[in-house]
């Protein structure tokens, strides 16, 4: 028993580092060979499900050269890999070794499942212990950070990763390895999107604390931990408890269904209720497919050995135990014909699913079709392979799962543990609460493409340093991504407001975890955001109009945004929609409406702010450019005022920390600033 909690632990810790492989590779694909959407989707699509393609030979090839050879390589591979990804500079560098990265991971794993037959404790247990790390680290992961504490969490978490890998594994059992390994990449969707995401954790907490109107504000890092505490707890107990019989076994694969249907309808109160019950049915349905082996009839005699001598073919059935003595493991080399193949084809055909599911639910935001069938179809899918004995009339053969004697206090201890390494950043820092009101503002306007620099690579610290650096009272940002997994699961927005120590409003607009953020040195009185038609344009798009408190009777309207232009034309609708809501929601007071607009000055989308008679913050010191950050070329990010407002210092510094430049200017408020 000793050996095969080892080898449990051991796959825990490689589905640790196969998903720090991920949170680098799904993101490279978008902004490295992605190329900030010059590359068409269809090609892009192409090279992120090209690997998981390809991963459907490694059962072929395990067969060839020997299991247990090629998956110490792919180990050796994997963990060389991850740590390299850490000392990579990015670019593609970067994007090749995260590929790599990915098929030593698949290659890995479609040998572990060879000789894994019993796959549900491991599997669980890293899904949860990934998720704690990444809540303990605030989303922002060892393998972008570097430094000592990057490099030293690596370095042990690869080496235990070695050291497990490196002793022999324990027999196969007879059990549900096949149809549990189908589920690993489809569980893994489910976790990192919805059901074990501290991001997601983190929105659905702001949104409770926001000002309504389906706004979030920042969240209270408690609220956080609790909610991830419990949710960690619950799918544990769910994965490794024994699964229930009769009827009862329904009930994890509807809540499963219905969390995912919560999570798809996009309404930010319900994140919350969506990542318990999904955490909840993903846990069940392990737990059943885990325990879902036919009863195979007891023999006496000893099966005629593969005339070509395969071990992973032949088959040496024991003598049935008498009642009461539990009947000896199936040798490594043993069990029924071809299951160490048929665990490994499925384990890699569940991760093609993963991808075709991760691929195609993203893919939907600039390619402009509907995706909330995706997580719902995925759900369906893993309740059907859970319930496919009991849907089949099938009798099932007795759980080994673990007893609850355990279990409870196991998920219990998990779950206190998530909660206490919950360590998502808050900006603690009071807003500024003046007497009277300032002479000026200065305000930072910043395209932040969800984090990524123009290297590929997550540096919150490095967007952060040049907001920083032009010590803003007002930023506005677009492209605020706050848990994507196809970004790597992170918050973004979070990470940025506790650097700055700037508290934020932030708008959906493609979703809840996507859109535009106001963070602020000075109260929020109000805020109320408006959804712009799309008119084919792939992304959503709103405006967030808040309203500051200066101190007296002063008040600073601040409209973001971030104008989405449909396909080869100007996104004139919704410039003049916005700024119809910029000037009713300003209601006289002193106006700034900023973002990415996507139209240069003179154009027909830009001439809709002018007709509406906001002045260009940004005049006298055209032509400047913003726009790409390491050639700029266009003046697509903007700063416009009500008039009587009177701009100085103009700049938007160079950096790469995005694609963007941003621009900061300087705005003196008229005297008449009162409300």
């Amino acid at each position: 028993m000793r050996y095969r909690h080892l080898h449990t632990v051991t796959l825990g810790l490689g589905i640790v580092v196969l998903i720090d492989v991920l949170r680098v590779f799904l993101p490279s694909v978008i902004t490295i060979f992605g190329q900030a959407a010059t590359t068409p989707a269809e090609l892009l699509g192409a090279f992120a499900l090209g690997w998981f393609v390809l991963a459907l030979a490694f059962p072929a090839l395990l067969r060839r050269l020997g299991t247990r050879p090629v998956t110490l390589v792919a180990a050796v591979a994997l963990a060389g890999l991850r740590l390299a990804l850490t000392a990579s500079p990015g670019g593609r560098a970067q994007l090749w070794l995260a590929t790599a990265g990915l098929v030593a991971g698949l290659l890995w794993l479609a040998g572990t499942a060879a000789g894994t037959d019993r796959p549900v404790p491991g599997l669980a247990s890293g899904l949860a212990l990934g998720a704690v790390v990444h809540a303990g680290l605030g989303t922002y992961d060892m393998v972008w950070r570097g430094g000592w504490a990057g490099w030293a969490g690596s370095v042990v978490l690869v080496g235990l990763f070695l050291a497990g890998t490196a002793r022999p594994a324990p027999p196969v059992e007879p059990g549900g390895g096949a149809r549990a390994w189908l589920l690993a990449g489809p569980a893994l969707l489910l976790t990192g999107m919805v059901a074990l995401s501290p991001a997601l954790a983190e929105t659905g907490s702001s949104y409770r604390r926001g000002p309504g109107d389906g706004l979030a504000s920042s969240a209270a890092a408690g609220d956080v931990s609790a909610l991830f505490g419990w949710a960690v707890a619950v799918f544990l107990f769910a994965a490794l408890a024994r699964p229930p019989r009769g009827y009862a076994r329904l009930l994890g694969p509807l809540a499963l269904v219905l969390g995912a249907v919560l999570f798809a309808a996009g309404e930010p109160g319900w994140l919350g209720p969506a990542v318990l019950l999904t955490a909840a049915g993903v846990g069940a349905c392990l737990s059943l497919a885990g325990a879902a082996a036919p009863i195979a009839a007891p023999a006496t005699a000893t099966a005629v050995p593969d005339p070509a001598g395969a071990s992973d073919a032949s088959a040496s059935v024991e003598p049935s135990a008498p009642a009461g003595v539990a009947a000896p493991a199936v040798s490594a080399s043993a069990g029924a014909p071809g299951r160490p193949a048929r665990s490994s084809l499925t384990a890699v055909l569940g991760m093609l699913l993963f991808a075709v599911a991760a691929v195609g639910y993203y893919a939907a935001y600039d390619l402009g079709y509907p995706n909330a069938a995706v997580p719902v179809a995925v759900a369906g899918l893993v309740a059907v392979v859970a319930l496919a004995p009991a849907l089949r009339g099938g009798k099932a053969a007795p759980a080994r799962a673990a007893s609850w004697a355990w279990t409870g206090p196991v998920a219990a201890v998990s779950g206190l543990v998530a909660l206490l390494a919950t360590n998502l950043p808050a900006a603690e820092v009071a807003p500024l609460r003046p007497g009277s009101p300032p002479a000026e503002v200065r305000v930072v306007a910043y395209n932040v493409r969800m984090g990524f620099g123009l290297d590929g690579r997550f540096d919150p610290d490095g967007l952060a340093r040049v907001v920083a650096a032009e010590r803003p009272d007002v930023v506005l940002l677009s492209e605020v991504d706050r848990g994507w997994l196809l970004n790597g699961g992170h918050d973004t927005l979070t990470l940025l407001s506790a650097r700055l120590r700037m508290p934020y409003v932030f708008a959906p607009a493609a979703d809840p975890l996507w859109g535009d953020a106001v963070l602020s040195r000075f109260p929020v009185e109000s805020a109320r955001s408006e959804r712009l038609a799309a008119l084919g344009a792939p992304t959503g798009a709103q405006a967030l109009g808040v309203t500051l408190d200066l101190g007296g009777d002063a008040r600073l309207a601040v409209v973001a945004t971030h104008l989405q232009p449909p396909p080869g034309r100007e996104p004139v609708a919704q410039a003049r929609a916005v700024a119809q809501f910029a000037l009713g929601y300003a209601d006289g007071r002193p106006l700034v409406v900023a973002g990415d607009l996507n139209t240069e000055p003179g154009a027909p989308a830009y001439a809709e702010f002018t007709r509406a008679g906001l002045v260009d913050a940004f005049a006298a010191a055209r032509p400047l450019f913003t726009s790409p950050a390491d050639d700029p070329r266009e003046q697509i990010d903007h700063v416009l005022v009500s008039p009587g407002m009177v701009a100085g210092g103009p700049v938007a510094p160079r950096s790469t920390a995005s694609d963007h430049l941003p621009v900061a200017v300087t705005l003196a408020l008229p005297p008449t600033a009162t409300g």
